[in-house]
């Protein structure tokens, strides 16, 4: 299968992530996604994929999330938050087929391989 990791390289869950697929013998393509960000298309196929909410795959915590007033925003707001700052999304993300799965923790990859 073709595997995408999103990977933000300064994120220590998204390098244990790459990591354990890398030492499984797996080599995703690596989506640097803060230098190439996901269009709307793209963070909504994700969130299909994942079937999760748009709130699920934001970074509640991150301080540019207080200061957009996301908390009060509808699932539209959010996606096109995070399709603007990707710093937003949830990491790391690996897309392999139909699936996706949040890698928190990093192990929780391992199940779409």
């Amino acid at each position: 299968m073709d595997m995408t990791l999103w990977h933000n390289p300064r994120c220590s869950k998204s390098r244990q992530a790459l990591a354990l697929l890398e030492d499984g013998g797996h080599a995703p393509r690596v989506r640097l996604y803060l230098a190439t960000p996901p269009t709307e298309a793209e963070i909504t196929d994700v969130i299909d994929r994942l079937k999760i909410t748009p709130r699920d795959l934001i970074r509640r915590g991150e301080k540019l999330y207080r200061d957009l007033g996301l908390n009060e925003a509808d699932d539209a707001a959010l996606i096109i938050a995070m399709a603007t700052h990707p710093i937003l999304i949830e990491r790391p993300v690996l897309l392999n087929g139909d699936k996706a799965v949040i890698g928190r923790p990093p192990e929780a990859v391992l199940t779409l391989v």
